[in-house]
């Protein structure tokens, strides 16, 4: 089973930052993602976790906690 340490660990990992500086309410842009880094992460996880994200679904996600709640939730 996949946990949110899971996915926040996958997130640092593509933005090459240290897992201890990404917080649920961090945005990605405060870590350092531009739209398309975002853009690759989503598929990142699209491919790591066998879900389809769309892009108004996408466009939903601001936080580090918006992309863990997604994650979670479709893998129910």
């Amino acid at each position: 089973m996949v946990t949110e340490a899971q996915v926040i660990e996958l997130i640092a990992k593509q933005l090459n930052i240290d897992p201890s500086k990404v917080k649920m309410e961090s945005t990605f842009n405060e870590l350092g993602a531009d739209s398309l880094l975002t853009m690759e992460l989503l598929v990142n996880f699209e491919a790591e976790y066998d879900i389809r994200i769309s892009e108004e679904e996408a466009a939903n996600f601001e936080t580090v906690g918006d992309a863990v709640k997604f994650v979670m939730k479709n893998l129910e």
